[in-house]
C-alpha cells in the first residue's frame, strides 16, 4: 500500500512473533506492493505495533483484522519481507484532510 501512497510511513522495526492481520477491505493484498496475486509468506509485525488496542488490527488501515496478512511471491523473491515491520504508522495526508473537511462542513460519518 505504501508503494502507491508516498506519504504513508511504515514502522520498519525488528519484527517479533506476532502475525499481521488484514481487514475485510484489505483482504488478499500484499502489504508492500498491494497486489492480489500469489500470497506466499505470513507477515510478522513488531511487538510495539501489536500492543494494547492495536492488537489484531489491520496492518494497512488499522480497522479490526479478519484474516492473516501475506507477502506476495515477488516481494519475497526481492527480499522486501526482510525490511522490517510493515505496519503503517501515520494516517496519510488524504485521510487527515478528509477528516478536517468533514469537520469543517459538519458532515457526519454514516
Amino acid at each position: 500500500m505504501a508503494k502507491h501512497h508516498p506519504d504513508l510511513v511504515m514502522c520498519r522495526k525488528q519484527p517479533g512473533i506476532a502475525f499481521g492481520r488484514l481487514c475485510e477491505k484489505c483482504d488478499g493484498l500484499c502489504v508492500v506492493c498491494s497486489s492480489f496475486v500469489n500470497p506466499h509468506t505470513l507477515v510478522q509485525i513488531c511487538d510495539e505495533c501489536n500492543y494494547g488496542s492495536n492488537e489484531n488490527r489491520c496492518v494497512v488501515c488499522s480497522n479490526p483484522g479478519v484474516t492473516n496478512a501475506y507477502y506476495c511471491r515477488e516481494c519475497v523473491q526481492q527480499e522486501k519481507d526482510r525490511d522490517g515491520c510493515p505496519k503503517i504508522v501515520n494516517l496519510g495526508s488524504t485521510r487527515t484532510d478528509s477528516f478536517y473537511e468533514r469537520k469543517k462542513y459538519g458532515f457526519k460519518k454514516r
